[in-house]
């Protein structure tokens, strides 16, 4: 490693016999919060954003009936694209000489900036202009437990660490009541599972701290019936007492992490019963979001997202299952914008008017696109859908270093290729650790003796077309 890429991170890490986990476990402790994932930690350069929420739409959305109006697609639907549009692409689905499906869907132009959007997308369109639109986003990978988890952790094999665990790795967290981290799902699971919002090699402190949709928002926090205050607080007093003697004669940052974990599972029965009593929202927020406080939702993920961001948390991730329109892909869309569109509006309308949009960043997309050919199989029960297709979809941010009202990138009049300023997953991530301060460069880890980054090693780059 050259010597100006040495940071502190490196030196307390790799230094001496055993010094980085010594340092890390002196730091999870009590007392010592510095370079702790409890407390905020220095950036590189001045952040716009302090906090994350991503809204992460598994199963890829078409953004060809919900962000990227091809008219041509209409024209030459029942037809094969030309084989010099396709290029030999391969598909799992359907084959090269599939035929055109058209936009299912009435496509307008919205607010001042002038942003076409689908018809599905009613309460987007009343916030437009904050919000910036990518048309051109790429991934590498075609299956989606490989592209989840590749847009969740820059990498298409679990065991690397998910962006929430890199940003609270570098930026620690503002709040000890709350995990720095937290990740909710509103459906059934992803194919990318847990590996999405795994700390990877990273000490385990920094993983995602799973909330559920009902009954007790983390399993194992509340004091079991019978279970006396006192009789709980003299049962972790002792555990901790005998694992700081195990720290102190092993060193072990994994011992550190059980300590900080039962101290916050402790403080967490207040202050999680707390933030998902929903009840004490007023009517006119639940009904912009369109949430019954009882009732598990997207809508009611969304509200406690913003929720999480009032209390100090740093990354929060909503996965949002069901895109995945292999058959009826407008019945597909129209079901999904239903449960989606109204609460992802509101969550930028509602950041606004409380003055938290300018710091907290908000992101919407999937793992992949869908193709502009059909996919119909009788042996398989489907039609009238599309196939996976990595080469070209759309996505969304908002506040947080963004600027609204802007849309960038252009794919062909096909819908195939991208055709003007691609924007990669890797591109994606730096951008978005760009408006939390941190150089993505910079922003490193050594493991098995390499020197890990979020954003890989092939040249990426922020997207500064949507920067504010």
């Amino acid at each position: 490693m050259k010597t100006s890429n040495i940071t502190r991170r490196h030196f307390f890490h790799d230094c001496a016999i055993g010094t980085g986990k010594v340092a890390l476990a002196s730091l999870l402790t009590e007392h010592a919060y510095s370079r702790s994932p409890n407390v905020a930690a220095p950036t590189h350069f001045q952040p716009k954003a302090k906090a994350v929420i991503h809204m992460f739409m598994a199963g890829a959305p078409s953004q060809l009936e919900m962000f990227d109006h091809k008219p041509m697609l209409t024209k030459y639907e029942g037809k094969p694209l030309p084989p010099s549009v396709i290029g030999g692409q391969r598909y799992a689905f359907i084959r090269p000489d599939a035929a055109v499906l058209g936009p299912r869907f009435k496509f307008s132009k919205h607010g001042q900036c002038g942003a076409e959007l689908s018809e599905v997308l009613p309460h987007l369109a009343t916030v437009v202009d904050d919000i910036a639109i990518i048309k051109s986003c790429r991934t590498t990978q075609f299956n989606h437990a490989p592209a989840q988890i590749f847009m969740n952790t820059g990498f298409s094999q679990p065991g690397r660490p998910s962006m929430g665990s890199w940003v609270t790795y570098g930026l620690g967290a503002e709040t000890r009541d709350l995990p720095s981290f937290v990740v909710m799902s509103t459906g059934s699971g992803i194919s990318g599972g847990a590996a999405c919002w795994s700390s990877g090699f990273l000490p385990s402190v920094y993983s995602g701290t799973r909330f559920r949709n009902s009954g007790d928002p983390i399993l194992n926090v509340s004091t079991p019936p019978g279970i006396a205050e006192t009789t709980q607080k003299d049962t972790i007093d002792l555990i901790n007492a005998l694992n700081h003697r195990r720290l102190k004669l092993d060193g072990d940052g994994e011992t550190a992490t059980r300590i900080a974990n039962y101290e916050m599972a402790y403080r967490l029965q207040t202050s999680a019963p707390d933030l998902m009593d929903l009840t004490k929202e007023d009517e006119t927020t639940l009904k912009m979001y369109g949430c019954d406080p009882n009732v598990p939702s997207f809508a009611r993920a969304c509200l406690l997202a913003r929720r999480m961001v009032e209390r100090g948390v740093r990354f929060i991730n909503i996965y949002n299952e069901g895109w995945d329109a292999h058959s009826n892909v407008e019945g597909n869309v129209r079901n999904n914008c239903k449960a989606t569109d109204q609460a992802s509006a509101a969550l930028v309308k509602d950041l606004k008017q409380r003055g938290l949009l300018d710091s907290t960043l908000v992101v919407w997309g999937g793992e992949f696109g869908r193709t502009p050919m059909v996919e119909a199989s009788v042996s398989l029960g489907r039609s009238m859908g599309r196939d996976h297709h990595p080469q070209a979809f759309s996505m969304w941010m908002a506040g947080g270093g963004v600027k609204g009202g802007v849309t960038i990138g252009a794919t062909d009049e096909m819908g195939f290729n991208i055709v003007e300023d691609e924007v990669h997953v890797a591109d994606l991530h730096a951008t978005i650790l760009h408006c939390l301060g941190m150089d993505h460069e910079r922003l490193t880890f050594r493991a098995a003796g390499l020197d890990f980054r979020l954003t890989g090693v092939e040249p990426c780059k922020v997207v500064k077309k949507i920067l504010a």
